[in-house]
């Protein structure tokens, strides 16, 4: 059983940290350390956390413990809050820094469980909106956040955390691009409620090829990822420019990943 619940105590902030550099095997250069989730928490930001609950197998000790249930860590997902001036005046919302789900625990929506419970959070406290970065060229993480979340994108990010020391990030620059999850739009609640929230057509389709994951893994390959992140970039930042917005994200049959741009409509 996997529960998803907010974390708590030092114990399982420090999960969090263990499974922070188990996914990223991020230098301590790059770490975001125990203390920073234990703030995140107390200044309104949220370290939300997936725990797998299993019963104790041995006898005996379930006699001794009454039965008790273990549990243990599997994903996290941890926001910080923040403002943002609009045209209403200061607005408060909720940056989602990290989001992580631990090998073997992969592709069976624990990533989704997870939004879902920040999106809870956040309206239960009256904030209605929450923002990320994420990769370009991550095609698994861009369909979850556009696709099956509705969030938009409408900011390119070229080398935006500088070096890392990421696996994941291949050695190539940070480039990022901006979702923004109005957590209570029509649009969110539609894909959310599996209703169609995109109608028209699209004006530019941005591709990355299924092959990425294994060119940004292999040195000799690299060059090729980083001339579709290159290429990809000027794409993204022009269709920007001309007031588009990626507002869908699909597979086609070979597994490419294809981001959809349109206008955005008002109140979307």
């Amino acid at each position: 059983m996997i529960e998803i619940r907010a974390c708590r105590g030092l114990e399982e902030l420090q999960a969090c940290v263990d499974l922070e550099i188990e996914t990223w095997g991020y230098d301590p250069t790059d770490l975001v350390p125990k203390k920073t989730f234990l703030l995140a928490q107390k200044v309104g930001g949220q370290v939300i956390g997936a725990f797998e609950t299993r019963e104790k197998e041995n006898k005996g000790t379930r006699e001794q413990e009454g039965g008790a249930p273990s549990s243990h860590l599997v994903g996290f997902a941890m926001a910080l809050p923040g403002i943002k001036n609009t045209a209403a005046g200061p607005t408060p919302y909720l940056h989602s820094h990290m989001l992580a789900v631990k090998e073997g625990y992969r592709n069976q929506g624990l990533g989704f469980r997870l939004k879902l419970e920040q999106r809870l959070d956040a309206l239960s406290r009256g904030i209605r909106r929450m923002e990320w970065t994420f990769d370009p060229l991550e095609i698994k993480n861009a369909y979850l956040n556009i696709h099956r979340l509705g969030a938009v994108i409408r900011e390119y990010r070229p080398d935006f955390y500088g070096v890392s020391s990421s696996r994941l990030q291949g050695g190539l620059p940070t480039d990022r691009l901006l979702a923004e999850w109005e957590l209570d739009s029509d649009r969110v609640r539609a894909v959310l409620d599996g209703r169609p929230a995109v109608g028209g057509s699209f004006e530019e389709r941005i591709q990355v090829p299924a092959a990425i994951y294994q060119w940004k893994a292999e040195d000799r390959d690299r060059h090729r990822a980083l001339a579709v992140q290159f290429e990809n970039r000027v794409k993204f930042q022009r269709a920007f420019q001309k007031g588009l917005a990626v507002i869908g994200f699909s597979l086609d049959a070979e597994g490419n990943g294809v981001f959809e741009l349109s206008r955005l409509e008002d109140g979307a």
